[in-house]
């Protein structure tokens, strides 16, 4: 069921369409769950047959390729018309289709000659495995939903199902500008997994939907209030995160001079406690670390707290011209959840001539850096997944030096753009969205956008940009944010072509500076002028979850607005701040360089 925009009456025949078709999936997946009542008619009978051939009619009525989810049901379902099962079968069978993935791309691997094609294999099978667990975490949450709960379930669903497209995404982009076939053969054997995950996605925001528009607000979870903080962050963690660093007692402390436990942060990391519930800090002490860091799925609630953001650095130089991935030249990947960085230096110092090369690359949901800086050129950024928190960060670089599919939200940060190759254009944002009913897009807030002098020197030849569409439905939203002159009168710029300026979803609000007037701004299909119903939506509480688990970590945080109430003409009120508790970066035209991967 394809939703838009409605007139008034139109909304009223739907809310009629809701209460009676709809209620087939919510009020059936609402009474299986919570009164454990059945649908099912007598094993066995004609009617349980043709009952669940039209539960699988009616749970695949959303779902972009009906076909694939209906054959699929059909076999896998054994004749349930419980719609819940029904999703949860739709699930399964997407981890299996997944999982055989994964073994194809490991056989694959041993048969590889070229290099690059070896380290896409070698990608993909991780990727694979990152988008199980996600299924698997959704297959479990789909077996115990509660009553009072069930909207932050369904959230929960949508973070992981976008993050699982990210993953498969992700694993078929690491193919440009490989060698032979191997690309064209895992997109084949993907087909079906992205088809049943795009499906899931669907049937899951159907169920969202419902449950928005038949206004049951009992069946609302209760939010966090501002003083309560997320179980997993003790009173210990507060006080590290707010103490001078004089008083900081971390759990564990990295300094090269050898006055901590470890010299490197890598030997540091192999000792962190693994799959820990507790937070556990480590302090990175000054100084330049030249290694390359990965906090894995196994780090969750891991801390860095570091000297300063130009003090305690963790540099590398990979890029793609050294033959790797763009996903593989990060200096730094964060993929345990709940991660938080404070007061960190990251950098890949590959310089603009090597094309792709990744500072830092986030998967890690509800992630928090604070005071941190991140140093490139092209992709500095890759907010690859999940829900993402910056703040008082600066995010140096040229060409989509922010980008990738995360829910991420940059707030009182500094994005500065840097010198290019010679007329090169420096588009600043380039978000990956592959489906709309994604719950992801970056939002940025309260923030400045300003260039480094040797960029200022050359901005007449080298157009900056607030941003180009990565994937058909990009979704970047700018609000209470200072633009400058450099920043020219329309605005955006395409991908290539008319790619995703149907799809895409971009949209400015109330921005300051003499690059904020919208008037000259390019008049495609996709950008949006926004309700103030609307704006409120893309502000932290709401866009990602933020009060659930952004207090009380230390870092200053504004739920809603910075200033008044918003409006989308595009200029406005100041953007002071509130303290509280294929691959982007690919060359554009001008230098006739396809998108490496």
């Amino acid at each position: 069921m394809a939703f838009g925009s409605y007139d008034d009456d139109s909304k009223r025949k739907r809310r009629y369409v809701v209460i009676s078709i709809s209620s087939v999936l919510l009020v059936s997946m609402v009474v299986a769950v919570t009164i454990g009542v059945s649908v099912n008619s007598d094993n066995g009978t004609k009617e349980e047959i043709t009952a669940s051939v039209k539960a699988i009619k009616d749970v695949c009525a959303p779902t972009d390729y009906k076909k694939t989810c209906e054959d699929t049901l059909r076999k896998d379902a054994k004749d349930t018309s419980d719609p819940l099962e029904l999703v949860r079968t739709a699930f399964n069978a997407t981890m299996k289709q997944i999982s055989n993935v994964a073994k194809k791309s490991l056989t694959m691997i041993e048969l590889q000659k070229d290099p690059r094609t070896k380290m896409a294999l070698d990608q993909c099978t991780e990727l694979m495995d990152y988008a199980i667990g996600e299924l698997s975490k959704s297959f479990d949450e789909l077996g115990r939903f509660e009553l009072h709960k069930v909207d932050d379930a369904l959230i929960k669903l949508k973070v992981w199902l976008s993050a699982t497209i990210s993953h498969e995404q992700t694993c078929l982009d690491g193919f440009q500008g490989t060698q032979g076939d191997a690309g064209e053969t895992m997109k084949k054997a993907l087909k079906t997994a992205v088809q049943l995950t795009h499906n899931g996605l669907a049937m899951v925001s159907e169920m969202l939907n419902y449950l928005g528009q038949m206004e049951l607000p009992e069946m609302n979870s209760r939010r966090l209030l501002s003083q309560e903080f997320p179980s997993w962050v003790d009173g210990r963690v507060r006080r590290l995160l707010n103490a001078p660093l004089s008083e900081v007692k971390p759990d564990m402390v990295v300094a090269q001079d050898g006055s901590g436990q470890y010299k490197t942060i890598n030997e540091a990391l192999q000792n962190v406690p693994k799959k820990n519930n507790a937070t556990f800090v480590v302090h990175i002490k000054s100084g330049t670390y030249k290694e390359y860091v990965q906090v894995n799925r196994t780090m969750p609630n891991l801390v860095f707290i570091g000297d300063g953001p130009t003090k305690s650095i963790i540099s590398g130089n990979k890029s793609f011209k050294d033959g790797i991935t763009t996903y593989r030249t990060a200096t730094v990947a964060i993929i345990g959840d709940n991660f938080i960085a404070k007061n960190m230096g990251f950098e890949n110092t590959a310089g603009a001539l090597n094309y792709q090369a990744v500072a830092v690359r986030v998967l890690s949901d509800e992630s928090i850096f604070y005071n941190c800086r991140f140093d490139g050129y092209q992709d500095t950024l890759y907010a690859h997944s999940h829900r993402q928190f910056y703040r008082d960060c600066t995010i140096t670089g040229t060409i989509d030096f922010l980008f990738g599919d995360a829910a991420a939200v940059f707030q009182n940060c500094t994005l500065l753009v840097r010198k290019p190759l010679a007329n090169q254009a420096c588009p600043i944002t380039a978000h990956g969205r592959k489906d709309p009913r994604e719950s992801t897009g970056f939002v940025l807030q309260g923030c400045t956008i300003a260039g480094e002098a040797d960029y200022l020197a050359v901005k007449e030849t080298s157009k900056a940009y607030l941003g180009r569409p990565w994937k058909e439905y990009s979704k970047t939203i700018i609000m209470e944010t200072f633009i400058p002159d450099f920043i020219p009168g329309e605005g955006w710029s395409p991908w290539q072509g008319n790619f995703g300026l149907d799809t895409l979803f971009y949209s400015e609000v109330r921005n300051t500076g003499p690059g904020a007037a919208v008037a000259n701004r390019v008049t495609w299909p996709g950008i949006k002028k926004l309700s103030e119903e609307e704006i409120v939506e893309y502000t932290p509480a709401k866009y990602i979850q933020g009060d659930d688990w952004i207090p009380g970590k230390g870092v200053p945080y504004t739920p809603g607005f910075f200033a008044g109430n918003g409006s989308a003409t595009g200029a406005g009120s100041s953007n002071s701040t509130t303290t509280g508790s294929s691959e982007p970066g690919s060359t554009n035209s001008t230098t006739g360089s396809d998108s490496p991967a």
